[in-house]
């Protein structure tokens, strides 16, 4: 039963890594992928030598993922208390619904939403503002860099709040029963059975996603970045992701693009053991 997903896997996610030989060699576009000169370190000694652009890539790419992640895992904790002690069932449903949603749009519709509230003249609250006085013109949202890194981290929440609380909501209705009854009997009310009961069984489910995610802050999702990425906030907007396309799919330049994916792949490792370390010696329980 398990043939197929590790089938998968080795032919989708272990194979393709023999192409990192890239990284080592003089490869040029049309030719071998195994055939070019060996040249050892060359791309990755390029990268920390003669790149000025690692300091701002990598300050980008922790912030905008880093806070996404660090608000999203909260927020969802603390929107999948409030529904499941919400009394009124149908309104928390509904809530639930719609801040699931927007898991399931595309970037590219994302942007259009965007667009149709926030550009600087046609936005319908950039309009609001201006003819209720409030502003004397648009506020430049989607082109100006101050903005870019608040956005992403707002649109990242807005699109991850609902998937995390389904997650939290699962792990709450799995709590026994006789925990809040025993609470209640001890003269335990609303606040406090959540601070002793629901909290408590809520941290094992944040420590795996917190585990789970940490390996995964320095990638980013290059449609996301790709369309809301412009020529006036791209020294907030340009993340690793997008460094490594613009030198491999734009420039061809494949060996130095493949290097920065080396890196930032044993980067990601590294933050993935790191994480659950410190999980583990503060929570007592870790994923290895």
């Amino acid at each position: 039963m398990l043939a197929p997903a590790i089938i998968c896997s080795l032919l989708f996610s272990y194979i393709p890594l023999s192409a990192w030989y890239v990284a080592f060699s003089e490869y040029h576009l049309g030719g071998s992928l195994f055939g070019g000169e060996f040249v050892g370190l060359k791309y990755f000694y390029k990268i920390f030598q003669d790149s000025s652009d690692l300091g701002y890539l990598v300050q980008n790419t922790l912030v905008i993922n880093g806070v996404s992640l660090a608000v999203v895992l909260v927020a969802a904790m603390a929107l999948a208390i409030l529904l499941q002690e919400c009394r009124w069932k149908k309104g928390a449903k509904l809530v639930q619904t719609v801040s699931f949603f927007p898991y399931f749009i595309s970037w590219v519709v994302a942007y259009a939403l965007v667009w149709a509230l926030l550009a600087v003249k046609s936005g319908s609250i950039n309009q609001f503002l201006v003819n209720a006085g409030i502003l004397k013109q648009g506020i430049n949202v989607l082109g100006e860099a101050k903005y870019s890194w608040r956005l992403m981290i707002l649109l990242n929440v807005w699109k991850s709040i609902g998937y995390n609380t389904v997650i939290f909501l699962s792990t709450i209705a799995g709590i026994p029963s006789d925990q809040y009854e025993a609470a209640r009997i001890d003269g335990a009310g609303r606040f406090q059975l959540i601070r002793y009961v629901t909290l408590p069984n809520l941290l094992p489910t944040l420590s795996v996603l917190l585990v789970m995610n940490a390996g995964w802050i320095l990638n980013s999702n290059l449609e996301q970045f790709f369309i809301f990425y412009n020529a006036t906030n791209w020294s907030r907007m340009e993340v690793l992701d997008m460094y490594i396309y613009k030198f491999g799919l734009k420039m061809l330049d494949f060996p130095y693009a493949t290097a920065m994916s080396v890196i930032k792949s044993f980067v990601s490792i590294l933050l993935l053991v790191a994480v659950n370390k410190v999980v583990k010696r503060i929570n007592k329980q870790s994923m290895f």
